[in-house]
């Protein structure tokens, strides 16, 4: 079972497409790389200079892991005090490559709802938290966290971005049925996709999302969306296992 050279679109800004791509690649399949959403890096927010203020640490993403390093410098060594705590798979990966161990992190799903549910966690109630995440992010996590007597702190690092491409290659390669399947990870990259290439084209594509609360917005859209769950094994495996049926 393979893609067996079926187009993939990846949507994901560009310096975090390759993997993916290099997943979509190895299974046979053409990684079609065409970010619907961009990342702009915020100023360093202050709260990073008194990190060892807090019990726990907590990552929304890969990005915000990557944007909190690079505000902190290279010379910077992370507290031994403040434990990290990832809201899925992805990020506890990114976490682990920058040299964290026994990161706090659901074993299924990869959202706020998941890592509030994560029984570790309660060893921090009452204690002070930071979230490093995207400006206008979700207020869940930072709710509930709250609501166990946790001080609760933001750190915003990035932005995400409409995308500055030229469409004009992708729409050929569509017009020209090069593009199989489309995969998305946020409700703005869905936004961006559709107001670039138009719902038509999304319509008649297999659309392969990783959560559900993006799914919920693609149908409200009108499109019909998949549900492949979070991590790029299992979007790659969901394609390749949709292709194969239909072969």
């Amino acid at each position: 079972m393979s893609l067996a050279g079926r187009g993939v679109l990846v949507t994901r800004p560009a310096a975090m497409a390759a993997a993916l791509a290099e997943r979509i690649e190895r299974a046979g399949g053409r990684a079609l790389v065409f970010p619907a959403i961009e990342i702009e890096a915020l100023p360093r927010p202050a709260v990073l200079d008194r990190l060892e203020a807090f019990a726990l640490a907590v990552f929304i993403s890969p990005t915000a892991v990557e944007r909190a390093l690079a505000a902190l410098g290279e010379a910077a060594t992370w507290p031994r005090t403040v434990r990290v705590a990832a809201v899925g798979e992805g990020t506890r990966r990114a976490l682990e490559r920058a040299g964290f161990a026994d990161v706090v992190a659901p074993r299924e799903g990869a959202d706020s709802e998941a890592l509030l549910a994560t029984p570790e966690l309660e060893r921090f109630a009452g204690r002070r938290v930071l979230i490093l995440r995207g400006a206008g992010g979700r207020e869940l996590l930072a709710a509930g966290l709250a609501a166990r007597g946790c001080e609760v702190e933001l750190a915003e690092l990035y932005r995400r971005v409409k995308p500055s491409a030229d469409a004009g290659a992708l729409l050929t390669a569509w017009d020209e049925g090069r593009v199989d399947a489309v995969t998305l990870f946020s409700r703005e990259a869905l936004d961006n996709l559709a107001e670039r290439v138009g719902e038509a084209r999304l319509r008649a594509t297999p659309l392969f999302v990783s959560h559900e609360r993006i799914a919920a917005h693609a149908r409200r859209r009108g499109l019909q969306p998949i549900v492949a769950g979070p991590g790029d094994d299992r979007l790659v495996e969901r394609l390749v296992a949709y292709f194969h049926e239909r072969a």
